[in-house]
């Protein structure tokens, strides 16, 4: 399948709302259809606010109601910051998130890709409460012929990250990616053993971690906005990954992710294989949400 076809596949919860409302053919939209696309796009996790300002602004042509709310919400997704890639020495990555968003698969898809680049890769398994999850991730680190560095089970989460970043520089690795385990965004304790997780990669490497990515379960609709806020302010968040984008999410909780917190989406997941990770493209996904014909995406 195609990489519009597997988003449209992926976000058919919200798609069919859109498609039974959303004209196929040009034609005169009454204020009534307007408000009809509002509601869809706030029952899309949309919100309220920036439902109504993308109506407002798809108004503006409205000869093409699909096609101009598509340009309205690549307005409100796209967030154009590159990453910070070192020129010298490994990149390091620090991957966060609350359990059950899909995080230990995503770091073994994420290994996969940059050994498929030719990079040299390194994981740190600091998810040390949970053996299965070590477990886990050890299978991924195997399948992608990339290395692990584990310790016993509850270890110093903090002692990993160290130990794996400083592998990562004496043996020349070009990729370290920092585990951590599970958190949920309300626990201080464990927020603040996340944040010692960060300080000790700092210390270990100036410049470290260069990119610091949380992982969002896009059903998880609201509560996504609480998670996102609290890790932001802990790990220092520069990137989003939003997993299970297969049928369950609604997928407009993506547009106030982005406008609120003006955090880049890097990745979205619609499945479990490792073609199911790909790059956020923001015409793609404004144009698989809202059912434009795929000879219309321009970005294909």
């Amino acid at each position: 399948m195609s990489l519009f076809s597997r988003l449209s596949a992926g976000l058919k919860r919200s798609r069919e709302s859109f498609s039974a409302i959303l004209p196929k053919s040009k034609k005169v939209m009454t204020e009534a259809d307007w408000q009809d696309i509002e509601d869809a796009l706030v029952m899309a996790d949309c919100g309220a606010h920036l439902a109504a300002e993308m109506v407002e602004l798809a108004k503006r042509d409205s000869r093409d109601p699909r096609g101009s709310l598509a340009r309205a919400m690549r307005s409100r997704l796209r967030c154009d910051k590159p990453m910070n890639v070192p020129q010298s020495g490994p990149f390091v990555l620090l991957v966060v998130g609350v359990n059950g968003t899909g995080k230990t698969t995503t770091i073994g898809k994420l290994a996969t890709m940059y050994r498929q680049q030719g990079k040299k890769v390194l994981i740190g398994a600091g998810d040390t409460f949970r053996a299965a999850a070590v477990e886990q991730l050890e299978v991924w680190v195997n399948r992608a012929g990339a290395d692990i560095v584990k310790q016993q089970t509850g270890a110093d989460p903090a002692s990993v990250a160290f130990d794996t970043v400083q592998r990562g520089i004496s043996r020349g690795y070009d990729v370290v990616i920092v585990d951590t385990a599970g958190r949920v965004q309300t626990d201080k304790g464990l927020m603040d053993e996340l944040g010692k997780v960060r300080r000790v990669i700092a210390k270990s490497l100036e410049g470290a971690p260069h990119e610091v990515w949380h992982v969002v379960d896009g059903g998880t609709g609201q509560n996504a906005l609480a998670q996102v806020d609290k890790f932001r302010d802990t790990a220092g968040t520069t990137g989003l990954i939003v997993t299970k984008l297969d049928g369950t999410a609604k997928g407009g909780i993506l547009v106030q992710l982005v406008e609120r917190f003006m955090l880049p989406i890097r990745y979205v997941g619609v499945g479990e294989t490792l073609e199911d990770l790909m790059e956020f493209d923001a015409e793609n996904f404004s144009n698989s949400l809202l059912s434009m014909p795929e000879e219309e995406n321009g970005a294909l």
